[in-house]
C-alpha cells in the first residue's frame, strides 16, 4: 500500500489538509489539475450526473489510494540554525 501512495504521492495527488469537505479527494484532484476545489466538485457532481454510480465507487477508492498531505514524506527543508556559544 505504501508503494501506491508514493506512487500518487509522486504524481501530486495527495488529500490536502485545508480544504476537504469529506475527504479531501475533489480537492486533492483540483489542485493536481490546477483548478479549484469547488469547481472539482462541481465537476464530480456533474460527471455523476453523466454517469451514474461510477463515481460513488471511484471516490471512496481514491479516498483509500490517495495519501493525506500529513502522511506524504516530503524533503525535509533543513534550515541552519546558528548555534549559541
Amino acid at each position: 500500500m505504501n508503494d501506491v501512495h508514493q506512487s500518487f504521492a509522486r504524481q501530486g495527488l495527495v488529500r490536502p489538509r485545508d480544504g476537504r469537505v469529506l475527504g479531501g479527494v475533489c480537492a486533492g484532484l483540483g489542485r493536481r489539475f490546477g483548478i479549484g476545489p469547488w469547481a472539482a466538485r462541481l465537476l464530480f457532481v456533474l460527471l455523476l450526473m453523466v454517469l451514474p454510480g461510477s463515481q460513488i465507487l471511484v471516490y471512496p477508492i481514491l479516498w483509500i489510494l490517495m495519501p493525506s498531505e500529513e502522511t506524504v514524506a516530503y524533503p525535509a527543508q533543513h534550515h541552519a540554525t546558528p548555534y549559541a556559544s
